[in-house]
């Protein structure tokens, strides 16, 4: 596509003074300077942490042939043209809006070409999208998901980096999924993507509203509820249909002035009601759900409330797609998805329970679910990520220290932290209930612990890292996965 074509699809202003806009052939769009090539687009994002306008010099040393920056960085702007003159400069009312339309344009609108489904909710999003991948994929259809766990095109995956991935990713993706013959593409839209953005332009067929808890509210996330609520409701400002949780406080707040039209669900009330409601139940060896809806009976080997609260989102956005009752209660049947509610057996009759459970919300939730299963002991192994806010260290302690027998405090992902200053504030929770805890900041060590300690009937939950195969420390991945620190500690008990 031509520069004069594409820059149609934005409103800007030149900055005088400065190159003459080229009218050539763009070979890419792009917000970070690393990804730069000649005859390229850099737009210039100002972000939390460092700002897109200090990179662009090297985006011209790069070949760009036009950078656009917002408004209120004009003289920035101009001064960086004008040393080296070798591109074009425009000016942008909002640059994470004017990225996101450009990406879009610059890949031929993909998103026109999919069915897209976007799932939105503290917690349960990826439960929800692989539930309705699975359930849609063995109708029939060619199904992208783009979340947490991975990013798959049709044909191949690959590990996420964001749960929603920036606009230029975004549009990239739905272009691979359009090239590869996806009918839809089932995706998980964060609060934080909402807020930044990265979805700006697109229109929903039906998003999916599953929850909001207290969460995200930190310096480099949400700076109060209420922004956290309306960057929710974003959502369904950009969608046809509008599927939500009717029996969550927040409902009404988040549809509330939406064009969307409605469909509900829930277990005291909705359209799609679930009855005959077991939580505390097994499913073919497994602890899972059984319920009622619509006079199907759907049983489902993961456990919990919140699972069929997320079956419920599922079944109401596939029976809108055409599938039949039939086919959504086999796959149920069938359901599992990696780090959530993962179930590993330790000799001697107790088991260990992965979770990604990172909340307090979410691990309450979780550890209230073991209970009914009557434990004769409920372990918790948990930490805290780093550069996140220190209010949930504090909740998630406190929730760990009334549901469990005993907490085994240790690191998660410290990031740039020091792993021992999150360990105490996650103690200081703990010490409001009394609970019983020790802390082990080696996670390694922390797994071969609880699980060595280990007797009949007890169950261990990992919680906090589910699907993830690392840990980041002071900006270094390096290999960790649960399902093997568990592993080896069994190997290691039998020993």
């Amino acid at each position: 596509m031509k520069l004069s074509g594409l820059l149609h699809t934005i409103a800007y202003e030149r900055l005088e003074g400065t190159k003459e806009i080229p009218n050539t052939e763009v070979t890419g769009v792009f917000s970070n300077s690393r990804d730069v090539i000649p005859g390229s687009i850099f737009v210039c994002i100002r972000g939390s942490v460092c700002d897109g306008i200090t990179y662009g010099r090297e985006a011209i040393e790069k070949g760009a042939a036009l950078v656009a920056a917002p408004k209120e960085q004009k003289e920035e702007l101009k001064a960086i043209l004008k040393a080296g003159n070798e591109c074009a400069g425009i000016l942008v009312e909002d640059e994470r809006e004017a990225l996101s339309v450009l990406a879009a344009a610059y890949e031929g609108y993909p998103a026109e070409s999919l069915v897209m489904i976007g799932v939105t909710g503290t917690k349960g999003k990826t439960t929800t999208a692989y539930m309705i991948r699975h359930i849609l994929e063995d109708a029939g259809y060619r199904v992208g998901l783009l979340g947490t766990i991975e990013q798959f095109d049709g044909e191949k995956s690959i590990p996420s980096v964001h749960t929603t991935p920036d606009a230029v990713c975004l549009h990239r993706e739905l272009g691979r999924m359009r090239e590869n013959g996806c009918d839809i593409c089932v995706m998980e839209v964060s609060s934080q993507a909402l807020k930044l953005e990265r979805t700006y332009g697109i229109m929903f067929d039906i998003g999916i509203f599953l929850n909001l808890g207290k969460d995200h509210i930190s310096r480099f996330e949400h700076s109060d509820e209420a922004e956290y609520l309306e960057c929710k409701r974003k959502l369904f400002l950009q969608s046809d249909f509008g599927v939500g949780n009717r029996d969550d406080k927040r409902y009404d707040a988040v549809f509330r002035d939406t064009p969307c039209r409605k469909i509900t669900y829930g277990i005291r009330s909705g359209r799609f009601r679930a009855e005959n409601i077991f939580t505390d139940t097994w499913v073919d060896g497994r602890p899972g759900v059984i319920f009622t809806q619509d006079k199907t009976e759907y049983a489902i080997p993961v456990p919990g409330e919140y699972t069929v609260y997320n079956a419920l989102a599922a079944i109401a956005v596939c029976r809108m797609m055409g599938v039949d009752k039939e086919k959504i209660r086999k796959t149920l049947r069938q359901f599992s998805v990696k780090g959530r509610a993962e179930f590993i057996k330790i000799p001697g009759g107790a088991v260990a329970v992965i979770d990604y459970a990172h909340n307090a919300m979410s691990l309450k939730s979780f550890l209230d679910t073991m209970r009914k299963y009557r434990p004769h002991r409920l372990i918790t192994v948990f930490g805290c990520g780093g550069g996140r806010a220190k209010d949930r260290r504090y909740e998630m302690g406190r929730v760990s220290g009334l549901l469990s027998d005993l907490t085994v405090i240790t690191s998660d992902n410290p990031r740039w932290e020091n792993p021992e200053d999150i360990m105490d504030d996650i103690e200081e929770g703990i010490r409001e209930t009394k609970g019983d805890y020790i802390k082990i900041p080696d996670r390694r060590k922390a797994v071969d612990f609880a699980v060595g300690m280990a007797r009949e009937g007890d169950i261990i939950v990992v919680a906090g890292k589910g699907h993830e195969t690392y840990q980041e420390i002071q900006g270094i991945k390096y290999e960790m996965d649960e399902r093997r620190l568990v592993k080896e500690a069994c190997m290691h008990r039998s020993s």
